[in-house]
């Protein structure tokens, strides 16, 4: 397989929620933990993070993955995928592609991320993105070609956008589970086991 980074977005505040999201239990760990072993395959491993990041650093101290401390993280989803991609590339310049990931997603496993290199192998595509709720979404992987635009998005862009206009250059993985994402309260007590509480208040 050619040589795929991963780049997690951990950088949010989870307003809705009330507590940081990155932290909450499932399975027996956390939602971040669960996304970083998720992306396990691939090197480096890139997690962004922002108001929580010294948690964050805690939380990953003994993996093999790199934290950036985003201090802009407030400014949108586009500036932690820029910040993601520019570490990623300045500790491995010879990538051949990234996935970029959210924290937020349960049922992302190992074997998905698995899926989304092997799709890319076998067509070839600059983009292989996940499908669900009707509509694409990450994970996703953009091929080196697109690591240009993923470093010129928008403060507030996420790689959506970058998907949407590429259709004719896109291969999809079937992710049903993708459209359940952890946002508010009730989503934390409907989706994780116990009670989604998290590890620290």
């Amino acid at each position: 397989m050619e040589k795929t980074g991963a780049v997690i977005l951990a950088a949010g505040g989870s307003s809705r929620l009330g507590q940081p999201k990155q932290f909450l239990l499932h399975g027996g760990q956390t939602l971040l933990a669960r996304t970083v072993n998720a992306a396990a395959g691939c090197a480096p491993v890139v997690v962004v993070a922002g108001r929580n990041a010294q948690q964050v650093e805690e939380e990953l101290q003994n993996r093999q993955v790199w934290v950036v401390h985003h201090e802009e993280w407030e400014r949108g989803i586009g500036t932690s995928i820029r910040v993601g991609v520019a570490r990623a590339l300045e500790i491995a310049p010879d990538l051949d592609s990234l996935i970029v990931l959210v924290c937020d997603q349960p049922h992302v496993t190992s074997t998905l991320v698995t899926s989304l290199r092997e799709m890319r192998e076998q067509e070839r595509k600059p983009i292989v993105t996940c499908v669900y709720a009707g509509s694409v979404g990450v994970p996703a992987l953009f091929a080196r070609s697109l690591f240009p635009e993923l470093q010129s998005l928008g403060d507030t862009d996420g790689a959506k956008g970058i998907i949407l206009r590429s259709a004719a250059d896109v291969s999809q993985v079937a992710f049903p589970e993708g459209a359940i994402d952890i946002d508010t309260p009730a989503d934390s007590l409907r989706y994780l086991d116990g009670t989604g509480r998290a590890i620290q208040a």
